[in-house]
């Protein structure tokens, strides 16, 4: 990725301005929740896609975007229990 100069910005940079981007040590758990908040939250704002959503599954667009926000909150279930390395 880069400026509007043209120059390259860093990865650490990247990652701290963008939750989604992740970092060495995340989970494939975090990982995957983040994907789908992100594909939530772009359904529900660009309107012509939810109002497609609606016709397929013979919903009103107003119920659909309450499901799909409520939705966000554990788009994955609840995480996985952590881990005991021995």
């Amino acid at each position: 990725m880069s400026t509007a100069g043209g120059a390259t910005i860093p990865p650490e940079q990247l990652k701290s301005r963008y939750l989604g981007t992740g970092h060495a040590d995340i989970s494939k758990h975090d990982w995957i929740t983040n994907q789908h908040r992100d594909t939530l939250a772009s359904h529900v704002s660009h309107y012509d896609q939810l109002s497609y959503f609606a016709v397929a599954q013979n919903e009103s667009i107003g119920r659909l975007r309450l499901q799909m926000l409520e939705k966000i909150h554990q788009p994955c279930g609840p995480p996985p229990p952590p881990r005991k390395d021995e």
